[in-house]
């Protein structure tokens, strides 16, 4: 059969889902997840929507967290994506977001100090980066993109590949957000030469 000619309304493939942690004007912390994100080195950046309270936040402040959620916490996820802490609601989200002051406690998770940025990390996300906003190209459509450098990563030991600074992969299942869906990471298939966890449990391809 031949390939169809389609226009989904979203191309979200399959891309790690994050919990991104900032500080509201009054001091208080905000929390929002998205999805829009790559890295490179130490440099991440990520798509954030316009008119939300992340973008003006960082834009104010030039810190961010970026915490990975497990698939156990997908529900957590939800419970907040359709809220914003802007105030009042922007005209253009309306139609589907609510304000929630505290978007910690409705995704019942729990905020901790970071140690080199103000914004919170969440506890219950196996991995954690602190990260500097270097710079915000604005004006992609409703959508705004945040070049941060990344300065500390948290991670819990159970994922770190024992004696080494490499997250082992075997061990860390991000949450897949593919198409709107929530999914986890199945069984591996292979990796790349360079990988720094594969050693003597390495895949052979017959």
């Amino acid at each position: 059969m031949p390939h169809q000619v389609i226009r989904p309304s979203v191309l979200y493939v399959g891309t790690p889902v994050m919990l991104l942690g900032s500080v509201n004007p009054n001091g208080t912390a905000n929390l929002a997840p998205a999805s829009s994100y790559w890295a490179l080195g130490q440099m991440l950046v990520i798509g954030l929507e316009a008119g939300g309270q992340t973008i003006a936040n960082v834009s104010e402040r030039g810190e961010i967290t970026v915490n990975f959620p497990g698939p156990e916490l997908w529900e957590a996820i939800e419970r907040i994506a359709d809220t914003t802490g802007a105030h009042p609601v922007p005209k253009a989200k309306m139609a589907r977001y609510r304000h929630v002051a505290d978007k910690f406690a409705l995704a019942g998770l729990t905020a901790e100090p970071a140690d080199l940025v103000a914004p919170p990390l969440v506890r219950e996300c196996k991995l954690q980066l602190e990260a500097k906003v270097l710079r915000i190209t604005d004006g992609l459509e409703d959508y705004h993109l945040v070049e941060a450098e990344v300065v500390r990563v948290h991670a819990d030991p159970a994922i770190v590949a024992p004696g080494t600074q490499h997250i082992d992969p075997r061990a860390w299942e991000p949450t897949i957000y593919s198409f709107r869906h929530y999914f986890g990471i199945g069984q591996e298939h292979g990796h790349r030469p360079t990988s720094d966890t594969a050693g003597e449990n390495a895949l052979v391809r017959e």
